[in-house]
């Protein structure tokens, strides 16, 4: 069940949409909103104490609804775990169906004031992705799998926003080599791991890697170190 302020949320986002192409996540575009949704300026300003930025980071959020209710709609038990991430991913971008809103928000992110929230959503998105495919890690791994998704989501996203081919093939194409990549490295971390003459030299790196633990009740930390025993 929706709260009132949820509701206002929404249709301050509604209405910001028609603006956003001409006057990007702005105060100019966070004013007609309230206009256009006839809302009460003091409801719209505590909704959104930062006015579009706080919209555009629940277009975002409204982008990672979509993915994760396609992603538990469609069965995906055929695909190998790779395609599913990609699937993931495609599905993400397929739910942002206002590629101008996307741009507009790519350009508020990058801003250094702003730069910390626009990380933090992609990290986001990519804990969400990798949360509904079933991923149980609980230390470093946890870290690193996000952070590397992270890196080929936002990669992705930057050539889908240039890409004009039909039905972005180009864009899933791009995904694809991406992903490969990774796997690649992944394959390369694992044989070095396994060399004989590194592992003297990787012990002290290992144990602190294994100190290194997944966040627990604190959603708002990067995540902890396990206590001295």
């Amino acid at each position: 069940m929706t709260t009132p302020y949820e509701d206002a949320k929404v249709q301050l986002l509604d209405a910001a949409l028609a603006h956003v192409p001409f006057d990007g996540w702005s105060e100019a575009t966070f004013r007609a909103a309230i206009t256009d949704s006839d809302l009460d300026e003091g409801l719209a300003r505590a909704v959104c104490p930062r006015g579009a930025v706080d919209l555009a980071l629940a277009y975002h959020a409204r982008g990672d609804a979509l993915m994760l209710e396609r992603l538990t709609s469609e069965d995906l038990s055929h695909l190998k775990f790779r395609e599913k991430v990609a699937t993931a991913v495609r599905f993400r971008l397929e739910a942002a169906c206002d590629r101008e809103a996307v741009r507009r928000g790519t350009t508020l992110f990058s801003l250094p004031a702003y730069a910390a929230d626009g990380i933090k959503a992609i990290w986001g998105t990519c804990d969400a992705i990798w949360t509904a495919l079933g991923d149980t890690s609980d230390d470093v791994n946890w870290y690193t799998k996000r952070a590397t998704l992270s890196g080929v989501y936002s990669s992705t996203v930057l050539f889908w926003l240039g890409d004009d081919s039909p039905d972005h093939q180009a864009t899933w194409d791009f995904l694809d080599r991406r992903i490969e990549n990774v796997m690649q490295f992944e394959k390369f971390k694992a044989a070095v791991q396994k060399n004989p003459l590194l592992k003297p030299f990787l012990a002290g790196p290992n144990w602190l890697a294994g100190q290194i633990k997944a966040p627990s009740g604190m959603p708002d930390l990067p995540g902890s170190l396990s206590p001295r025993r």
